[in-house]
């Protein structure tokens, strides 16, 4: 096979390529010819069966977009292709590196440091490495192809799923009659905070169920308002996030068979027996929902991030698509009072989903407290940052995070700008730092009373705690230094939600001040 495929490489050295220097005019295109796309991928690619053989090795729900990869490396010509990507898709990288081996001219090389998310692409380590190509996959184009230094190729990594198990999940467990769903999940739980684990999430096992009328019955009432679903996954599960949408807002056709679950927790033999007994074989809600895929963009509709999520209307609830917390919390943190379920691909599950946001918000806001209260021993003579940190005198330090594009210069000009120009001038040290921890950051005691981190949001909310000093994010130290509305205000009885108050998560929203600060270096 390896004799095959090296057989069918084009001789570059033979017939070198040919410098285009242009031409004062260009010969008429023949007629009927078919226009061509730039970024077309060929024919003699997509049918090539040798490849296609290859590309076997790869689980089918996988969307690693070989045939695209292939014409882009043959297209930019690299000498050596850098793969980047998380550990959940680095036991197929030595095979995604065969083949674009044995399928074109050039190298591979795999960069195996941590990837968390698509913050962290890696262009620089890559030329660093003599790479003139990166292949970044599993995330979206958060840094524009435009602002990397290398030529760099997203491969999203679409998975495929049950589609009908996901829509048949829903329908199965939520009421398309907005008062029903709220007074059958959604009171009942403001009722049982605490529910054990294992124990049904309402008061009845499963919801009542619309069928098709049997003859003679009267059709039953259309509900008066619809239940208002949010649909959010990660940038995999996108595709599939549509099809949810036009399933649930068309009336339910029974297509086929499949096997259901309730909420986690509930008990599926009882569901079977009863399920029988429905003229429809399914006992579903089959009337049309209200759902709609909110978008924060520069993200693609309905995806979301760690640290940026879009804000939502009037809303029942928000279903999100994929494993795992991390991406959720995220919409949740935004939007505390929506109620937040998750659906897992892979164990076919879907799960009430609870965060303790009084005591995020509380732990935060003892940060930014914490950090207030060193500013006052900063003399207000001194305007430009270079106090000599000591042990009755420390600074603050500001941390650019260097683990891929995680830390942004230019919003570390934006902070320290912030820093210098605040009412009392704020001395500070940068620092440099691939990958934060509190031991790490503990060797800076007792110099240094407040650190800024640039990389990513979630590392102070997640793990503030852990850390001896202030870890603020830079909305947080916006907060601290009194530009930007808190999320906590002086009560009668201490500190308080205030009116109206929430924690953004905008991190890379377009037009945000984070946003803005990476490209023109201020907040302003």
């Amino acid at each position: 096979m390896a004799e095959e495929t090296q057989s069918k490489k084009p001789n570059t050295a033979a017939k070198p390529r040919k410098r285009f220097v242009g031409s004062k005019s260009a010969a008429p295109s023949k007629s009927g010819s078919p226009p061509t796309i730039a970024n077309q991928i060929p024919d003699q690619i997509l049918s090539d069966p040798l490849l296609n053989q290859a590309i076997k090795q790869l689980p089918a729900n996988y969307s690693f977009e070989i045939h695209k990869t292939i014409h882009h490396v043959r297209k930019n010509n690299p000498n050596m292709v850098a793969l980047q990507m998380p550990e959940g898709l680095q036991m197929f990288a030595c095979t995604i590196a065969d083949i674009i081996e044995r399928f074109t001219n050039a190298l591979t090389v795999i960069m195996g440091d941590v990837t968390y998310g698509a913050c962290c692409v890696d262009d620089y380590a890559a030329v660093a490495l003599g790479c003139d190509m990166l292949v970044h996959y599993g995330h979206s184009c958060l840094v524009p192809i435009d602002q990397t230094t290398i030529k760099t190729l997203y491969i999203f990594v679409e998975i495929g799923i049950d589609s009908s198990h996901l829509a048949e999940t829903i329908r199965l467990n939520f009421p398309n009659d907005r008062p029903t769903f709220r007074k059958q999940l959604l009171e009942y739980e403001d009722g049982d905070a605490r529910i054990p684990a294992g124990q049904k999430i309402g008061k009845i096992r499963h919801l009542q169920i619309e069928g098709p009328s049997g003859e003679g019955e009267a059709e039953p009432p259309a509900p008066t308002e619809l239940t208002r679903f949010a649909l959010v996954s990660t940038i995999q599960f996108v595709a599939a996030l549509q099809r949810l949408k036009e399933d649930l807002t068309s009336p339910y056709s029974d297509a086929g068979t499949s096997t259901h679950v309730l909420l986690d927790g509930a008990q599926s033999d009882t569901l079977i027996a009863d399920a029988s007994k429905s003229s429809s074989g399914h006992r579903l809600w089959t009337g049309v929902y209200e759902a709609t895929i909110p978008r924060s963009k520069p993200l693609s509709p309905g995806e979301i991030l760690g640290c940026t999520a879009p804000l939502l209307g009037d809303t029942d609830a928000l279903i999100y698509l994929g494993d795992g917390r991390f991406h959720l919390e995220s919409i949740m943190i935004a939007n505390p009072s929506v109620p937040a379920f998750r659906y897992d691909p892979y164990s076919k599950k879907i799960t009430r989903e609870l965060y303790n946001h009084e005591e995020m918000r509380t732990i935060r806001d003892d940060a930014v407290q914490k950090a207030r209260k060193s500013i006052a021993t900063f003399s207000t003579s001194d305007s430009k940052g270079t106090v000599t940190p000591t042990d009755e005198n420390p600074i603050w330090g500001i941390i650019l995070g260097t683990l891929g594009r995680q830390g942004s210069f230019k919003q570390m000009q934006a902070i320290t700008h912030q820093l210098s120009t605040s009412t009392t001038a704020i001395p500070y040290i940068p620092i440099l730092l691939s990958e934060l921890s509190p031991a790490k950051l503990a060797l800076f005691n007792p110099h240094i009373s407040t650190f800024i981190q640039t990389s990513c949001p979630r590392l102070s909310i997640d793990w503030g705690y852990a850390f001896d000093k202030p870890l603020l994010s830079p909305y947080e130290t916006a907060v601290a230094v009194g530009r930007a509305k808190g999320w906590m205000v002086e009560g009668k009885e201490g500190r308080e939600r205030a009116k109206g108050g929430r924690y953004p998560m905008d991190f890379y929203e377009a037009g945000s001040p984070w946003a803005v600060a990476r490209t023109k270096s201020t907040y302003l």
